[in-house]
């Protein structure tokens, strides 16, 4: 941004000293409207990425209420199955958290992914083998349903990870605060001399709401971090030991 600055401020200067009737304040409607458009977006990608963060964050809770309340109805099945169940539940857990651990290393993320899917289906397939086993129909009413909002919410939540702003958006939005950056470069011109403090805030200040857009969209990659409510998952695997 200091460097469209630099040469909108350039391009101003070389303008007035070819030209000196040139009116620069005549060009402020197109200003206005550059730097409406740059404030519209924005506050458009910031709503999105706001809302989309705070999904995120319930459906971390909501994946380990449901694999807490799973966990539980365990105690449903037949006595002789539930040792085996227990431990791939507590393998699921484990590969669960390394998937969002490892997010940032996308094959370790999608190598921990494929593994979780494979013990969701262990699971699916030895618990509706106890259930048939069992000659008690409540143990199948109780234990497949919270198996079924357990495998849903891992859908949930991979598809969540994967939506973001679309990428035409947030390239409108990094190209208009340039050209905002040479605009303000341009007026600057009618000055002798650049105006350092002006600049440096002018960048600043729009460099980091467009920096705290992209961290809010992708909250595993930069400092706004999802970690906190990782811990949710972190406690319930202490309960399981």
């Amino acid at each position: 941004m200091l460097v469209a600055m630099d040469i909108g401020y350039r391009i101003g200067r070389k303008r007035k000293s070819s030209d000196p009737q040139t009116s620069i304040e005549v060009i402020g409607t197109v200003d206005a409207a550059v730097f409406g458009l740059l404030g519209l977006i924005l506050a458009f990608t910031f709503s999105g990425a706001s809302e989309r963060l705070v999904v995120r964050r319930a459906q971390i809770v909501q994946e380990a209420n449901a694999i807490g309340t799973a966990y539980l109805r365990i105690d449903v099945l037949a006595q002789s199955d539930q040792p085996a169940i227990r431990e791939l539940f507590r393998s699921y857990l484990e590969k669960r958290i390394e998937v969002f651990d490892q997010f940032t290393h996308q094959a370790a993320s999608n190598a921990a992914l494929e593994k979780a899917e494979q013990l969701q289906r262990d699971i699916w397939s030895r618990s509706v083998a106890s259930c048939r086993a069992d000659s008690k129909p409540d143990a199948c009413l109780l234990m497949l349903p919270a198996l079924n909002e357990m495998i849903d919410i891992t859908t949930t939540r991979t598809m969540a990870t994967r939506t973001h702003a679309s990428g035409v958006i947030l390239a409108l939005l990094i190209l208009l605060a340039f050209a905002g950056a040479m605009l303000s470069g341009y007026a600057m011109s009618r000055q002798p001399k650049r105006s350092i403090v002006h600049m440096l805030l002018f960048s600043l200040v729009v460099s980091a709401s467009v920096y705290v857009v992209l961290d809010l969209e992708y909250p595993r990659a930069g400092v706004i971090s999802l970690q906190s409510m990782d811990q949710a998952l972190y406690q319930l695997r202490e309960t399981m030991k």
